[in-house]
């Protein structure tokens, strides 16, 4: 009956709520009053109960984030229709206009659109990692890229070419665009025998390792990496692991390391 945890009153009184039965769930705290005529469960997404009390829904990245896709930025990002009123904006949203692909659904957009919001709203290597995100989880297709990109204006084609669905990661997606903009070959998820998979081999002798606080939590974790350098160097590899933070707010700082250590290798 809630969809996103998100109902109409005239939902509610069709499904047999009383006036006095829902001013009473408003009471007790099980409902919400998002804005006029419509109602939130206590426990709905809060993204998605303040896109609705501005007046419209969920959108771009802030949609791509709730459903498990790679998102920079974490603003909260409404769709609003053009025909939209009463809106009760703060002014720190992110407010969208344009129609969307698919104009049906209820208080988020598709997944298809918010990818097609979030290439015109990010950076671009953030909006190819969003793209890597949603590909690489299954949630879209190679051909839903089709729809995305024939939605967007010629300036953005070129970024379709550089999508790779592998990345496990958006720091990673990242990472691969830096180091090929820099100059560098990049193989991405490559197998070494005896020690496993790598997310980037630059230069055919620096493997870098794309570390997340999420993905590596944990003493045993970090053993575990460190025993992979180890046998990396074994075989001749140097490695660079650089956190989250470097990678997304100091991305040039960790390409430039690169460069440092593979031109003291080649001497």
């Amino acid at each position: 009956m809630f969809e996103q945890g998100i109902i109409t009153r005239r939902e509610l009184i069709a499904s047999g709520y009383s006036d006095r039965k829902l001013a009473a769930s408003i009471a007790e705290g099980t409902l919400l009053r998002v804005r006029r005529g419509v109602y939130a469960r206590a426990d709905a997404e809060d993204s998605v109960v303040r896109a609705v009390r501005v007046g419209g829904r969920l959108a771009c990245v802030s949609a791509l984030r709730l459903a498990g896709v790679f998102g920079f930025d974490t603003d909260l990002h409404v769709h609003l229709r053009h025909s939209a009123s009463r809106l009760r904006s703060t002014g720190s949203e992110r407010l969208h206009w344009a129609p969307l692909i698919d104009e049906r659904g209820g208080y988020v957009v598709g997944l298809v659109d918010a990818l097609a919001q979030s290439v015109r709203c990010q950076h671009p290597w953030h909006a190819v990692a969003s793209l890597d995100s949603a590909l690489h989880s299954g949630l879209i297709a190679e051909h839903d890229l089709g729809d995305v990109f024939g939605s967007l204006p010629g300036r953005y084609q070129q970024l379709r070419g550089l999508i790779d669905g592998r990345a496990e990661a958006g720091q990673e997606s990242v990472l691969r665009l830096a180091f090929l903009r820099a100059g560098f070959s990049v193989d991405v998820q490559v197998w070494f025998e005896g020690v496993g998979r790598v997310d980037l081999l630059v230069d055919g002798r620096l493997v870098v390792e794309a570390d997340s606080r999420l993905a590596h939590h944990g003493w045993e974790l970090h053993v575990r990496d460190r025993n992979r350098d180890i046998d990396l160097a074994r075989l001749g590899y140097m490695t660079l692991r650089p956190g989250y933070q470097r990678t997304m707010f100091a991305t040039a700082e960790v390409v430039e390391a690169a460069r440092v250590l593979l031109a003291r290798r080649r001497r």
